[in-house]
């Protein structure tokens, strides 16, 4: 059994309240963060449950609800994080109810689903809240029936004492439970006796969203509520010099158009704060269709901006050109800065000398262009200020960011902040920026009504916010035995750079350089599934590849070689990862994908490894090109993660991750001409299609007793690789340039 300290002072993360007619309610303080001074009386009724990011109710009557304390768009948090609480509550999974926990800042300082951390962060946290939930319910059971605590134990909801046959479920003893102390060094499972973890369960939300339930905020409906769309400049760069709404107001079911600023010029940005399209149009009508409508009718002038400053967090300012970019531009600004020195983020031995001694020196580019998100469900948001008060239904990775944020832009505490979290229709990265809250916020106060703000496809895809567009150079150095001697790598892009230079290759070869650079840019930029680690690992892994291939070797066997000497003999000491795991992955791809054997020698294959997120993937992908149409016959992922807590969800995350990477490595591409995209929907960005998606998609777990890590994003980055190495045994060319399709 595990230890674990519960006594996390006056600010305990774990807090109990009765129920009003009975009960027992543990709450769980995300991160320990309860404020001690918030009443927990307020939890007496149902409708104040935003009270706590998660608790445990049980009623007298034995019903179990768990809620789920991070935001959730599609990752499956709603499911694993509960399982979590109920493997150690030792309750039946399928009988108890599982809800998303609104977002309050009168209690907690943060909420925040990204960078593969729920899970990570919840292991022990909400691991703790159960088992102390059951430690008191047996406690209770106890005084009792005047029983030693040690001759009781539990099943299922059940306290059982077996020298009296007695078996009683837990809600007998849920309001006597609230009496007691919260218990301190309670033990939690060793992961031999999980009985609920590790096995696989359907998401919790399957059905209501099959069945069409009002999940999603664009389902939101609420008496009296508005509709607003806004109106942007048409390009990045610009911003609005006057506008005539005359015709507008006219149309039917207008109810107001008025301009809004999302953030005051002196205003701080706070993190996953943007405004490249500060000023923008607010049309608020009746119904969609009318508002849509009166926005064709508006005659807005827009003028080219002025290089500005936005003030950023500990007096990080960045500086925002004038200008209208475009793609060509970035392209040649690229080539130009990425001939001169960079930045230099590491230096292992004397690369100069190295290269300088080559007897061969192999050198290739890569680039990426910009990528849009294309979240499945548009972005929307409910707001109703009134007073100094605001209420959201809202699509938000990160409700306690923008609180803050809303809080300083309108003027009122942030307690006076009420977030209810709607489940996301899709995300990874888009929905950490919470700029439309502020919009909606802002409307629904100069409307005094509440209000539903809705972008259309086209506003999302042009407005932001993108994966940035990157270039990544790479050069080995060879001896006349054609062995490595040195490797460099030179990363850019606009406007950062994608470069990790701590991660592999990196303690692996004795001479290594490793330079960044960047690009400045008013175009909006932000968090995409594995920031910078999506390029990275398509360029690296290429470029390893191209490597073994002149050196004569296998491509696993050579990452496996580079492996084992950062294994055995280390260059450096601030390798940001394990090479023992990275083999390991490596290791479980090949045996499962049958890498080398007699039988597979007719498919044309790529291998891609890599480390971000805390957790290491490896994937072979197999494909056939014919009449320059790919068709991806399998892929086979596998991926050390620590213990699994849901295999069905983590399969799912894997498998979808295989085909959004599949599809942005061969048809993502958002290109921009004078500031604006030229794609705004999907006939125009192309995005995987149904039946190019892999016929199979194998996924494999290494076994591990290590505590969980990351899952969301791991698996992606490396399937651009594989996907490009593949290509290369199917056509005999090398892809250097994302998007691949085109160039086959």
């Amino acid at each position: 059994m595990k230890k674990t300290d519960t006594n996390y002072s006056r600010r305990s993360f774990l807090k109990v309240s009765s129920l009003s007619g009975g009960g027992f309610m543990l709450g769980i303080s995300w991160f320990a963060t309860a404020k001690p001074e918030a009443s927990l009386e307020a939890l007496q009724m149902e409708a104040t449950w935003q009270e706590l990011t998660s608790y445990i109710k049980i009623t007298p009557d034995n019903a179990v609800k768990i809620f789920c304390p991070n935001p959730e768009f599609g990752q499956n948090v709603m499911t694993s994080m509960p399982m979590l609480i109920a493997e150690e509550l030792d309750v039946d999974w399928k009988s108890l109810e599982v809800e998303q926990a609104p977002f309050n800042t009168a209690l907690f300082n943060r909420q925040f689903t990204g960078g593969s951390q729920s899970i990570r962060s919840a292991w022990k946290i909400l691991r703790t809240a159960g088992a102390s939930a059951r430690q008191m319910i047996l406690t209770a059971a106890s005084e009792a029936w005047a029983v030693p605590v040690t001759e009781l134990t539990t099943s299922l909801g059940k306290v059982m004492h077996a020298a009296s046959g007695k078996s009683v479920t837990y809600g007998s003893f849920a309001t006597a439970a609230t009496k007691l102390p919260v218990p301190k060094g309670i033990e939690l499972k060793g992961n031999s006796s999980f009985r609920l973890l590790g096995t696989p369960q359907k998401n919790v939300e399957g059905a209501k969203i099959v069945h069409g339930k009002s999940l999603f905020t664009m389902d939101y409906r609420e008496s009296g509520m508005l509709i607003a769309m806004t109106e942007r400049p048409p390009a990045f760069g610009m911003r609005l010099k006057s506008f005539d709404a005359i015709e507008a107001k006219k149309m039917p079911g207008i109810v107001d158009i008025f301009p809004i600023q999302v953030y005051e010029p002196t205003q701080k940005l706070a993190m996953f704060d943007t405004r490249s399209f500060n000023e923008v149009i607010a049309v608020v009508g009746k119904t969609t269709w009318e508002v849509m409508n009166a926005r064709k009718k508006l005659k807005a002038v827009w003028e080219v901006s002025p290089e500005t400053k936005e003030l950023g967090m500990n007096n990080r300012d960045t500086i925002v050109p004038a200008g209208l970019e475009s793609t060509k531009q970035h392209q040649a600004e690229m080539l130009a800065k990425g001939k001169l020195p960079g930045r230099i983020e590491r230096k292992d031995g004397d690369p100069d000398k190295a290269f300088a001694e080559a007897k061969f020196v192999l050198e290739r580019t890569y680039t990426a262009p910009f990528l849009a998100h294309n979240i499945m469900e548009p972005t929307s948001t409910f707001a109703h200020v009134k007073g100094d008060k605001v209420r959201f239904v809202a699509p938000i990775q990160g409700p306690d960011f923008i609180a803050s944020t809303i809080a300083t832009r309108l003027g009122i505490p942030k307690e006076n902040i009420e977030i209810n979290l709607a489940r996301m229709g899709g995300g990874f990265g888009r929905r950490a920026y919470g700029h439309y809250m502020v919009e909606a916020a802002l409307i629904s106060k100069q409307a005094n009504a509440p209000v539903k703000l809705i972008y259309k496809r086209e506003d999302d895809v042009s407005g932001g916010i993108y994966r940035p567009t990157y270039t990544l150079t790479y050069r080995a150095a060879f001896d006349e035995n054609k062995q490595l001697t040195a490797f460099h790598a030179k990363g850019g892009g606009v406007p950062e750079s994608p470069l990790h230079a701590n991660r592999f290759p990196a303690g692996a070869i004795d001479n290594y350089l490793a330079e960044s650079w960047s690009i400045p840019t008013n175009i909006t930029i932000g968090a995409f599934r594995g920031p910078r680690s999506n390029f990275n690992a398509a360029a690296e892994q290429s470029f390893l590849d191209e490597v073994a291939e002149y050196m004569g070797k296998d491509p696993i066997a050579f990452r496996l070689d580079l492996l084992q000497r950062a294994k055995s003999n280390p260059v450096g000491k601030i390798n940001d990862y394990d090479a023992s795991h990275y083999m390991g992955v490596l290791e479980l791809v090949r045996e499962k994908s049958g890498w080398g054997k007699p039988e597979h020698a007719n498919k044309k294959r790529g291998v891609s490894a890599y480390f971000c997120h805390n957790s290491y993937a490896a994937q072979v992908i197999d494909l056939q090109v014919k009449d320059r149409q790919v068709r991806v016959d399998q892929v086979t992922s596998a991926i050390d993660c620590g213990v699994v807590v849901n295999p069905e969800g983590a399969k799912n995350m894997a498998e979808g991750a295989a085909i959004d990477g599949i599809g942005n490595a061969l048809f993502g591409q958002l290109t921009i001409v004078d500031g604006r995209t030229e794609q705004t929907n999907f006939d125009s960005y192309r995005m995987i299609r149904h039946a190019e998606a892999p016929k199979k998609i194998e996924v494999h777990f290494v076994k591990s007793e290590v505590d969980p890590t990351g899952l969301g994003e791991p698996p992606f980055p490396p399937i651009f690789g594989a996907v490009a190495n593949a290509l290369y045994k199917a056509t005999g060319k090398r892809f250097y340039d994302q998007p691949f399709g085109p160039k086959i």
